[in-house]
């Protein structure tokens, strides 16, 4: 029996460095074993099926594999389809009525990310711009765009999420990766 799976890469192919081709990711995830495997868009997203029910032990081989090829470190997050499905799901903000632009999730890892480390940030402040705290996931809507936002400067890993795995996808790229890994499940 195998899970399908969403591998997240943290900071590639941004500002010409950290360069990664998506075949030469899709040849990585095969011959770790995984089948099915597809990527979407060029930012570092791969949907997969693996007989692993791992999801760390699979982002450590992954992350391996990209330093081992590349000769240097990518984090990556890898996620099930059911959870990426229950984070379209308990979407906070009306995303139906957003573009995809507006609204972004920024996944985590390692232990839980409390409310607690998000005490010092005035909501009101930065307006109309909010965010919400989900399972493991930062909701943020961000009207303008995330590379005018004021919030997502203050969220950023100098601000809360100091010391914290994290990597963020507009909605349209969530969206796109829970179609994947269901039409693969």
């Amino acid at each position: 029996m195998t899970t399908t799976y969403a591998a997240l890469l943290r900071g590639i192919n941004v500002g010409g460095t950290k360069k990664v081709s998506m075949a030469e990711l899709r040849k990585i995830l095969q011959d770790l074993g995984h089948g099915a495997v597809k990527t979407y868009l060029n930012s570092g997203n791969a949907v997969f099926t693996s007989a692993s029910r791992d999801q760390d032990a699979l982002a450590a081989e992954l992350e391996a594999a990209i330093e081992q090829h590349f000769g240097f470190p990518v984090a990556c997050m890898v996620r099930g389809g059911p959870y990426l499905r229950s984070v379209l799901d308990a979407c906070p903000f009306p995303a139906e009525k957003l573009t995809g632009k507006q609204l972004h999730a920024t996944f985590f890892s390692g232990p839980p990310v409390t409310a607690e480390r998000f005490a010092a940030i005035d909501p009101a402040a930065y307006l109309p711009e909010e965010f919400r705290l989900g399972d493991q996931v930062l909701y943020l809507y961000a009207p303008g765009g995330l590379g005018t936002s004021q919030l997502a400067a203050a969220l950023s890993r100098r601000g809360p999420l100091k010391g914290v795995q994290a990597t963020s996808r507009n909605w349209n790229t969530v969206q796109a990766l829970v179609k994947m890994t269901e039409a693969t499940a």
